[in-house]
């Protein structure tokens, strides 16, 4: 009998909802997952402001093979919705809700700040009791978007949004691998480039 498929949760924590960038790149992320998942989303933004968060998606969380959590940087954070979830997910640190599952992270910019934000996400996820795939953390900014367009060999070591499809790649395998009853198998891992060049070079003039 085969294996069934992983089910990854996806996690949309913009303050903009549906409507922002992080919407675009979790549908771009839903339609990579979809080979290899089943997949589901959620806008915590969308969440009754009565409701905590949290406990109302308990349950898909607990059902969940693995997530993907999205936000934008706001102030050298993430969003506030993102805030109150976390607060409110503490009493379920190292239980079956997250341990063991793997988790990646998208995080968008404007100019700054990205990097800082899905570095400590990553920590809290692995704090919670998720695993972190390698290659599983994306900061697109919208300054390295304007960079590649006017001059794309300069801009090549920066992300870009090719790099999602080895984000969500590198999800779904450690799913699978990780999937209760799935037979031993070593993991597919997937890179992004490189640049092995000229990542020293000097690019402040006189």
């Amino acid at each position: 009998m085969p294996a069934r498929r992983p089910h990854l949760l996806l996690l949309n924590a913009s303050l903009a909802g549906d409507a922002g960038n992080t919407a675009v790149l979790l549908a771009r992320a839903r339609r990579l997952l979809a080979r290899r998942a089943t997949v589901e989303s959620i806008t915590l933004a969308t969440v009754p402001a009565s409701d905590s968060p949290f406990s109302a998606l308990r349950s898909q969380l607990q059902a969940a093979d693995g997530f993907l959590v999205a936000t934008g940087t706001h102030w050298d954070s993430w969003s506030s919705v993102l805030q109150k979830f976390l607060e409110d997910a503490t009493p379920a640190e190292g239980t079956a809700l997250w341990l063991g599952k793997p988790a990646a992270v998208v995080v968008s910019e404007h100019s700054v700040g990205g990097k800082g934000v899905l570095s400590r996400l990553q920590g809290v996820l692995v704090t919670l009791g998720c695993t972190l795939p390698p290659m599983s953390g994306l900061v697109l900014s919208r300054a390295a978007m304007i960079a590649a367009s006017h001059d794309p060999a300069a801009a090549r070591d920066f992300w870009c949004e090719a790099d999602l499809r080895v984000v969500c790649s590198n999800l779904a395998e450690a799913a699978r691998v990780t999937l209760p009853g799935a037979k031993p198998a070593l993991p597919r891992w997937r890179t992004w480039p490189v640049d092995r060049r000229d990542f020293s070079a000097r690019w402040i003039g006189e």
